[in-house]
């Protein structure tokens, strides 16, 4: 039997979104929040492998019994037909209009300056910056007012790590395409923000030297721990929600108090 209709308990009820990266980690924790709280998520995945992880999310987000459901997309956001592969299957699935995208997918390279090479700074970029940057222009024809758009950031940001230039890097110009894009979207009714997480539990980690991860643990106000999933998606939730209509064009640190913006 589904929930009963409670928009304190689903207050993103007939809200269609879009998460990329859904098939892992943070961005699989971010659909189910944005599901347990009515959204209906198109979940949107990269490399073929994680096909089976992404059905996982999904049956995971039917088992809800809230009426939400979600449609799984393979699309490799290297390549330039991505972004509308995805906003057709979006608009396939569930009718004309798209409410919430979350640019989440992203990549990271620990690698030296002097081992660094053209073809490294396209793959950080195509993916972590171009592609948020395309799949917004092509969800924006369909954004229903007030439509919600958040970026996956890092306190890399703001931070200067070694060995993580490009990754630090497209981070910062994502961080500037959140400012622009609230200021060009607004008069719409759209708000555009940014999230940056802290050391998080999630395979990129794993890619973040232990040392620089140890020493931000030091830092962190909260608990000295790592950020779990959760921590993450009900701060996007809320970004998504009525409640946050008066915030935009922002870089919230979701850091437990290591980064201070």
């Amino acid at each position: 039997m589904s929930a009963p209709s409670n928009p304190t308990t689903f207050p993103l009820q007939g809200k269609v979104a879009i998460v990329t990266g859904a098939s892992r980690g943070i961005g699989a924790g971010l659909a189910l929040e944005l599901a347990r709280r009515g959204a209906k998520v198109t979940l949107v995945y990269t490399s073929p492998k994680s096909g089976k992880l992404a059905e996982e999310v999904a049956s995971k987000i039917e088992s809800l019994g809230n009426g939400s459901t979600s449609r799984v997309v393979q699309a490799d956001l290297r390549q330039l037909d991505a972004p509308e592969k995805i906003v057709s299957a979006t608009r396939e699935a569930f009718g004309d209009k798209i409410d919430i995208l979350i640019n989440n997918a992203g990549v990271l390279m620990n690698r030296s300056i002097t081992e660094t090479t053209a073809e490294d700074y396209a793959a950080i970029f195509d993916v972590n910056v171009r592609a948020p940057l395309l799949l917004t222009k092509a969800v924006v024809p369909h954004l229903r007012a007030p439509g919600r758009i958040i970026n996956m950031s890092s306190i890399g940001a703001r931070l200067g790590f070694a060995n993580l230039t490009l990754y630090t890097a497209s981070k910062a110009a994502i961080e500037g395409v959140t400012r622009s894009l609230a200021q060009e979207l607004g008069a719409a009714g759209h708000t555009v923000n940014a999230v940056a997480p802290g050391p998080t539990e999630s395979e990129m980690l794993d890619d973040v030297p232990k040392d620089i991860v140890e020493a931000q643990l030091k830092q962190t106000a909260v608990e000295n721990r790592v950020g779990t999933v959760d921590d993450i998606a009900r701060i996007v939730a809320w970004l998504c929600g009525d409640d946050a209509k008066w915030v935009s064009g922002q870089a919230i640190s979701a850091s437990g108090g290591f980064l201070k913006l």
